[in-house]
């Protein structure tokens, strides 16, 4: 598979982020996310280990118990499976991220809670 610009897949949601599917298979998923100004993808701990790294924009990132803010185009992300992870946009965002083995619907049962409460931590 080969994809010419990834920035050319994403999408950005009115109420939240977006994660646009890029490749999956039962060993990992990649996934480009578009997130507005204060939008986030909240801190949760799924079963699977992932990478995110910032493509375009600024943002908070949170991985177990460090945060980097204001990380720009380059920043990266890692979290091993069980591992809190999390980002919020400070401004319009497009961040690329590689999870492995997919994410369950279960595993993203915290950030349900989060959109439900309006809370990303």
């Amino acid at each position: 598979m080969l994809i010419q610009s990834v920035k050319e897949k994403v999408r950005f949601g009115k109420e939240h982020f977006e994660a646009t599917p890029l490749m999956k298979n039962e060993k990992c998923a990649v996934m480009v996310i578009g997130l507005e100004a204060g939008q986030a993808i909240p801190v949760h701990h799924p079963g699977s280990d992932v990478v995110i790294t910032i493509l375009e924009g600024q943002a908070t990132l949170v991985s177990g118990d460090q945060d980097l803010e204001h990380a720009g185009p380059g920043a990266l992300l890692h979290a091993a499976a069980g591992q809190a992870r999390g980002l919020r946009a400070d401004q319009r965002t497009i961040a690329l991220a590689v999870a492995c083995p997919p994410p369950s619907g279960d595993d993203h049962r915290e950030v349900a809670e989060h959109f439900a409460k309006g809370t990303w931590r």
